[in-house]
């Protein structure tokens, strides 16, 4: 898949992901992944950035498989934010696949 259609989704993806529960940066790579190829070190940068500027907030958590895991909770300013990107993404993608439509010939 084309990596700017990634990159410019990946906001999407990690912001719906973490809408329904915390989730640790490696467990929000595997998700992501079942669906998209990505690579692990594409999404941590996003999460500090995204933290910065107050969308999650982060606490850590024993594991029973090593080290403590830090999680990443949505804040309202994230909840937020999302509804703003879906809004912008079914935009988008409604006017990406009405010109599809205009311009295939099946």
């Amino acid at each position: 898949m084309n990596v700017q259609f990634k990159k410019g989704v990946l906001n999407l993806c990690v912001l719906v992901l973490l809408d329904k529960q915390d989730r640790y940066g490696y467990e929000l790579v595997q998700k992501i992944s079942d669906q998209i190829s990505i690579s692990e070190g594409s999404v941590y940068p996003l999460l500090r950035r995204l933290t910065k500027e107050g969308y999650f907030t982060t606490y850590l958590q024993e594991s029973s498989e090593g080290p403590p895991r830090k999680y990443y909770k949505l804040t309202d300013a994230g909840r937020a934010y999302l509804h703003e990107q879906l809004a912008e993404w079914r935009t988008f993608t409604d006017g990406v696949n009405a010109l599809i439509k205009e311009g295939v010939q099946e």
